[in-house]
C-alpha cells in the first residue's frame, strides 16, 4: 500500500527539523547555513626547556594524545614520526566511542578512561571541548597535576617542529620557506582542510555550493603550483605546508567524496596533486599513520546526522588507491 503524500511531506518536515537540532550540536553554522569550526581553547602552547625534557624519564615526558580518524591529530602524528620524536615525547592513541560521542582512553591513564576526564584532571573548565590532538605535560610524578600544553593542531605542528630530538634534525619550516608556508596555510586551512567539512556540514544548498567552489578552486591552485615547481608545495623541500594538506587528501576517496559530497571532480583529475599525495604516502613511517578502516568506521559510524543508518560502506583498500596511476586526461 503506497504511503499518502501528506504523510511523506509531514515526515520530511519532521525529519528536517530533527536533523537541524542534531546538526546544531555537531556542527555550528551561521544564519546562511555555512559551517563554522569552533575555536580551540588551548592555543598558547610553549616549548618546554630542552634541559627539562632531558632530565625526565620517558613516562614523565610530555604526552601527545591523538585519534586515528581525526585529520587534525593526524598532522601531529605525522610530525612525530617524520622527526623521530619517540625518545622525547610519549604517544597515546585514543579510541572513538560512537555511542558516547567522546574519545576513550584504553587502558586508562592515571585513572582517566576518557579524554574528557583527562581534561578535567588538568583543570580544564567544563565548557572546554575535549579534542584531539592534545599535548599534555604529565609532571614529574603522579602527585603532580598534569596540564594541557595545547590542542590546536596548526600551532602544535609548529611547536613539534622545534621539539628536541635525538639524531638527525629535520626542519619542516626552514627560514627560506616560512613566508610561503604561511601563504599556503591561509589558502588551504579555510578552503581545503576546513573546506571538506564546510561541504559535508553545510545546512543549505547555497552554503554547500560556496564551500565546494572554494574547495576545488584551491585544489586547482595547488595543481598549477605543482606543475611549475615541486615535488613539494614549497619546491624542493618537504614542509609544514605539505604536512597540513596530506591528512585531508589521503581521506578523499574513503570519506570526503562519498560522505561529505566533495564530488565535483575525482582527485585523479589533478594528476600533479595525485602524484604529490603518492610521494608523501611513501615517505618513511607515513603509511603506519594511515588507518583507513578507522576513518571509515568513525566517520560513517559516528556522524549520525549525516548517516542515520550507521551502515559503514565497503570500499577499496588504501594501497589500491595510492599505488594506482592517475588516468590521463583527454
Amino acid at each position: 500500500m503506497p504511503i499518502h503524500p501528506i504523510v511523506v511531506a509531514s515526515a520530511r518536515i519532521g525529519w528536517q527539523w530533527q536533523w537541524r537540532q542534531l546538526m546544531n550540536g555537531l556542527a555550528p553554522a551561521d544564519s546562511s547555513g555555512n559551517y563554522i569550526r569552533p575555536k580551540s581553547q588551548h592555543q598558547n602552547a610553549i616549548l618546554p626547556k630542552e634541559s627539562d625534557l632531558i632530565e625526565r624519564s620517558l613516562h614523565q615526558k610530555p604526552l601527545l594524545i591523538i585519534g586515528r580518524s581525526c585529520p587534525w591529530a593526524h598532522r601531529t602524528w605525522l610530525i612525530y614520526e617524520i622527526r623521530n620524536l619517540q625518545t622525547s615525547l610519549q604517544l597515546l592513541i585514543a579510541q572513538s566511542d560512537h555511542k558516547g560521542g567522546q574519545w576513550r582512553i584504553e587502558p586508562s591513564w592515571r585513572g582517566c578512561d576518557s579524554l574528557l576526564s583527562i581534561y578535567k584532571k588538568c583543570g580544564s573548565p567544563p565548557n572546554h571541548r575535549a579534542t584531539v590532538p592534545t599535548l599534555i605535560d604529565p609532571g614529574i610524578n603522579t602527585e603532580t597535576n598534569p596540564k594541557i600544553l595545547g590542542n590546536e593542531s596548526a600551532q602544535l605542528v609548529e611547536l613539534l617542529n622545534q621539539w628536541p630530538t635525538i639524531g638527525q634534525e629535520i626542519d619542516l619550516s626552514p627560514a627560506e620557506c616560512k613566508e610561503e608556508i604561511h601563504t599556503w596555510q591561509k589558502l588551504l586551512q579555510p578552503s581545503v582542510n576546513d573546506g571538506v567539512y564546510r561541504c559535508g556540514f553545510a545546512r543549505t544548498q547555497s552554503a554547500y555550493n560556496k564551500a565546494c567552489n572554494e574547495l576545488f578552486s584551491a585544489l586547482k591552485i595547488v595543481e598549477e603550483s605543482l606543475s611549475k615547481k615541486g615535488p613539494w608545495l614549497c619546491g624542493e623541500k618537504l614542509s609544514l605546508a605539505d604536512l597540513r594538506l596530506f591528512p585531508t587528501l589521503i581521506r578523499w576517496e574513503m570519506v570526503y567524496m562519498p560522505l561529505f559530497g566533495c564530488s565535483t571532480k575525482p582527485l585523479w583529475a589533478f594528476p600533479k596533486l595525485w602524484n604529490w599525495r603518492q610521494a608523501f604516502f611513501n615517505l618513511t613511517n607515513v603509511e603506519k599513520t594511515c588507518d583507513y578502516n578507522a576513518w571509515r568506521n568513525d566517520y560513517f559510524g559516528a556522524l549520525f546526522p549525516l548517516r542515520p543508518s550507521g551502515i559503514i560502506p565497503d570500499g577499496p583498500e588504501l594501497s589500491t588507491i595510492i599505488n594506482s596511476t592517475a588516468p590521463k586526461l583527454k
